[in-house]
């Protein structure tokens, strides 16, 4: 019963934060917190012992990062806004939760976590030198807006990392209690998307005009960079034997990071991607885990 309720959780929020976005989009302001949390619960799973970087993992990043920036110099003329939610849908890290769907999907838990911080390390650094090339910061030099998002992009990705790793080695017993919390980060993830489905759902209904076309542009793109990452994701996963792991690294992102970065730093309206990016992996992985709950059953009446 629990399970299916939690199934429809995502959705239920999404529809709570559109249909009440004036009240959930006031509480814009608390969404850095709840991310920070959201990796320190996760972060605090992760020992160090356990990281380990091979050369798909960096090959993964390097396709995470170049296609942002490429993608975006081949739109920006056509369509600023549009340009921007295809970046960032390729720049958002790696989803938390990520690991939880390739454990259930008999994928490399190891390989997924160990990319996690790769891929949030990557993005604390790269993230700055884009939203300061792309972002329009009024009398600001490009090293001053540089400086002034590296000084909220890093610590709220990177700060959960020390923070949890510091606990762990030199507060044990707190340690033992947050890994009791293993269930945490699901729920202020949900509660994370009502805030952002809000701000996302204010921004279009405050907009002086609505441009239907670049609409239906940021959902359809979202959903085609959606598909496309999960597939090169898993072409690259085949030749080290981790296609799942590798499929779920590229493809499955950490959507309420980047709605945030694209309000924070960009123009609002372009966070319509990653939202609309929320449903596209969520469809993908629904089916996924279909596939492989039928093969499991297969194989049980086979034996």
């Amino acid at each position: 019963m629990l399970q299916k309720i939690k199934d429809w959780m995502m959705p239920l929020a999404m529809l709570a934060g559109g249909i009440f976005y004036d009240f959930f989009s006031d509480l814009s302001v608390v969404t850095p917190y709840l991310i920070f949390f959201m990796l320190l619960f996760t972060f605090s799973k992760l020992s160090p012992k356990g990281i380990r970087f091979t050369k798909s993992h960096f090959l993964l990043l390097g396709i995470q990062l170049v296609s942002a920036c490429v993608f975006y110099l081949l739109f920006r003329h056509s369509d600023p806004i549009v340009a921007q939610g295809i970046m960032i849908c390729f720049l958002a890290p790696t989803a938390t939760s990520a690991a939880v769907i390739t454990g259930m999907l008999n994928g490399n838990i190891a390989y997924l976590t160990s990319f996690t911080l790769l891929s949030n390390l990557g993005v604390a650094i790269g993230a700055p030198f884009l939203f300061s090339w792309i972002g329009d910061i009024p009398g600001l030099t490009f090293w001053d807006a540089f400086l002034r998002i590296f000084i909220k992009v890093f610590p709220l990705l990177i700060l959960p990392l020390l923070v949890a790793w510091g606990i762990r080695f030199g507060l044990p017993k707190l340690q033992n209690q947050l890994l009791r919390f293993s269930k945490a980060p699901f729920y202020l993830w949900v509660f994370a998307l009502m805030i952002v489905t809000g701000r996302t759902v204010a921004s279009l209904v405050h907009l002086e005009r609505h441009d239907f076309k670049m609409e239906f542009l940021l959902a359809s793109s979202s959903l085609i960079i959606c598909c496309l990452q999960f597939a090169v994701g898993k072409a690259i996963g085949k030749r080290t034997d981790n296609v799942i792991s590798c499929g779920q690294a590229l493809g499955q992102k950490n959507t309420i990071l980047a709605i945030w970065m694209t309000q924070a730093f960009l123009n609002p309206v372009a966070s319509l991607a990653p939202a609309a990016y929320v449903i596209w992996q969520n469809v993908i992985n629904t089916i996924q885990l279909w596939q492989t709950n039928k093969r499991n059953r297969a194989a049980k009446e086979v034996r």
